[in-house]
């Protein structure tokens, strides 16, 4: 009994699942269109918000520092990430991988769990978008109601409240519009995408380059903080910055899952995961040394700490703030994009493999999209968002993404000793060294979450085995395949 739940699905069938005879997805995504996909969903809250509420709280101008130690625990993984990519070219990301090295309920924990960042991600980041359109719309004498551009409930350490609000209209409405895109096809949804991804880095880029000139270096000064108590400044501070920010990686391991869609995934996959990763990290170095150059960390506290900054710089930067925000929501909307993206495919594999309800595996006759997956994803982020507040749903995200980088890293080990003579694309170096520090960077920063989200974790994984167990089992194609 305990043994058949570990059944594995073997390279040959997923290599013949992704065969082009098999696979009803269209093929449409080259190099520079993943690197563009990862990029898309990697800069959105994490640079337009997060880098300020880290820098003022936890770790000063070292804020820097965080991101490198952050991006180091994600390029560990993304190695990992990379591997599995070049040699199984199979939509469903670290849930495929899972299923080929550890076993079908291995694979349904992981799928599970990437519900919680890819659908929870996508809400938490359209409420964000919300909040930056409600923004310019007010600089320009649109002042939207507050009963529809707020979430109606609020949670705090006294529990549940209302707030008066019916619904958080943009939020609903950037998530609709994310599906519609999805639903009408890869190709055009990639195009979109590059698109958004373009404005947005130039935005980064106007902003790097023109605030350079409005540094005072004595805002460096000192660098790494003084302690003032756990997690407060200091290295334990950095360290904290670095879990803080680690929100501000999540996505790139989306890429992984557009495998079916990749002209050449064993060559394309590694270079999108990897380069989208590497691009994202400088960017990131670069925008925090610019904002706590220009903006002493003790006033960076603040939901836009960008635009505080161009505001410190007076006159100079002004006709900047209005670039910045349309940048921030061109870039909310690519994340948005992009995790939807690859909810839809995750739900598109488990589905294609017996273990959800098959009708989540139709393919459109004419869009050659998994539409029903999408829709049903679209709704229920359109739900979340449009109810619910941004922390408490960008809590759920950041363990549920660990756990799932914790998972790919262990696998590349079970890999190499069942499959060792199996042809890579590309292979992650130093192993067992890279995925074993992978595994303990990333389990010591879900160990740093509060106890709140793992008894959240915990409640969603029961929902999840309930369903494995009256249902994914008894239809799981593999299981019936081997019965055969």
């Amino acid at each position: 009994m305990i043994k058949d739940l570990f059944i594995k699905k073997t390279l040959a069938q997923l290599d013949e699942q992704a065969d082009s005879k098999h696979n009803e997805l269209r093929r449409h995504l080259g190099p520079v269109n993943l690197t563009l996909l990862g990029i898309g969903c990697v800069i959105g809250a994490g640079i337009f918000v997060l880098t300020g509420t880290a820098a003022a709280l936890h770790a000063g101008p070292a804020i820097a520092l965080s991101f490198i130690i952050s991006a180091f625990g994600c390029l560990l993984a993304g190695l990992c990430y990379a591997e599995f990519a070049s040699m199984i070219p199979v939509s469903g990301s670290a849930y495929t991988y899972g299923y080929a090295t550890m076993g079908e309920f291995i694979a349904w924990i992981i799928g599970w769990d990437l519900i919680l960042e890819y659908l929870f991600g996508s809400a938490t980041v359209a409420v964000g978008w919300s909040g930056y359109v409600s923004s310019l719309l007010a600089d320009v004498g649109l002042h939207l109601p507050s009963s529809i551009c707020q979430s109606p409930f609020v949670f705090d350490a006294e529990g549940w409240h209302t707030t008066g609000a019916i619904i958080n209209f943009p939020a609903v409405f950037i998530v609709a519009l994310m599906t519609t895109l999805l639903v009408i096809g890869i190709k055009e949804s990639a195009k979109f995408n590059n698109i958004i991804v373009m404005i947005k880095v130039i935005v980064i880029l106007l902003f790097i380059g023109f605030g350079i000139a409005y540094i005072d270096t004595h805002n460096w000064t000192p660098f790494i903080p003084a302690n003032t108590g756990p997690g407060e400044f200091g290295w334990s501070g950095i360290l904290t910055g670095a879990g803080v920010v680690f929100f501000a990686y999540i996505g790139f391991d989306a890429v992984s899952t557009t495998s079916q869609e990749a002209i050449n995934p064993k060559r394309d996959m590694p270079i999108g995961i990897l380069a989208s990763l590497i691009i994202c990290t400088i960017l990131y170095i670069a925008v925090s040394l610019t904002l706590t150059g220009i903006v002493n960390y003790k006033e960076l506290n603040v939901p836009a700490p960008i635009a505080l900054a161009i505001d410190t710089a007076g006159q100079g930067l002004a006709w900047l703030r209005p670039i910045i925000k349309i940048g921030a929501i061109a870039g909310l909307s690519s994340v948005v994009l992009v995790l939807l993206l690859g909810q839809s495919r995750v739900f598109f594999s488990m589905a294609s493999d017996g273990l959800l309800w098959k009708s989540f595996a139709k393919v459109h006759p004419k869009f050659k999209t998994p539409y029903i997956t999408t829709i049903v994803t679209g709704c229920f982020a359109a739900f979340f968002a449009g109810l619910f507040p941004i922390g408490l749903l960008g809590e759920l995200v950041s363990i549920g993404t660990l756990l799932a980088f914790v998972i790919v890293c262990i696998g590349i080990i079970i890999l190499r000793k069942t499959e060792p003579d199996a042809p890579r694309g590309f292979k992650t170096p130093w192993v067992p060294v890279i995925p074993i520090l992978g595994a303990l960077v990333c389990f010591v920063q879900m160990a740093s979450l509060p106890k709140d989200t793992w008894y959240r974790l915990f409640g969603w994984m029961a929902i999840g085995f309930i369903i494995y167990f009256t249902y994914s089992r008894k239809h799981s194609k593999t299981r019936q395949y081997r019965q055969e």
